[in-house]
């Protein structure tokens, strides 16, 4: 599967930039979240560099045949429906796990918004889970992470940090009017 997805990133004309994620326990944050092809590029970057990230997807989609598909691309089912929260079931799921690496996007739909949620905050908190900051930039064709954001008590500054830190990367998504880093 790795010399599959690496053939199709480069058929693409993607690059990927850097390889998996060392730490055992990382969150990788997607921005800019603009379209259901992040998913697809992030998947193929991921695969082809030996790495296996995890998203966690309402369990409405776990049905046959596509729940076994989304299993084997990382998925993880979580239910909306309980009590508990989104959040705490993901903690209890990768806290349950040796090795994970989870890929949030902070902006929480491939709308435009300027609201970014701090869910992977309080993951990241709670597990002990690196946090990387990621990108797939549709302007460049790059894939990939870079730095690691050192995390705070604080989680909206952390959140300006991480707008300022893309700022200066330029990124462009796949639809750049649907893409903000305003505070």
């Amino acid at each position: 599967m790795k010399a599959i997805c690496c053939f199709l990133l480069k058929i693409l004309g993607w690059k990927a930039v850097n390889g998996v994620m060392p730490h055992k326990k990382a969150i990788i944050i997607g921005v800019p979240h603009t379209s259901a092809w992040d998913f697809v590029i992030s998947y193929l970057y991921y695969t082809s560099v030996g790495g296996v990230a995890h998203v966690f997807i309402k369990k409405e989609f776990f049905f046959w045949p596509v729940g076994a598909l989304l299993r084997r691309a990382g998925g993880i089912a979580v239910d909306r429906t309980k009590g508990t929260t989104v959040v705490k079931q993901i903690i209890a799921e990768m806290n349950s796990r040796d090795t994970i690496h989870l890929a949030i996007t902070p902006e929480g739909t491939r709308e435009l918004t300027t609201h970014w949620k701090a869910g992977f905050h309080t993951i990241a908190k709670a597990t002990g889970a690196v946090v990387y900051l990621g990108f797939f930039d549709f302007g460049k064709k790059e894939v990939g992470w870079i730095d690691t954001l050192e995390l705070t008590d604080d989680a909206q500054e952390d959140i300006r940090r991480m707008k300022d830190y893309y700022r200066k990367r330029n990124l462009v998504g796949k639809y750049p009017e649907k893409f903000s880093l305003a505070d």
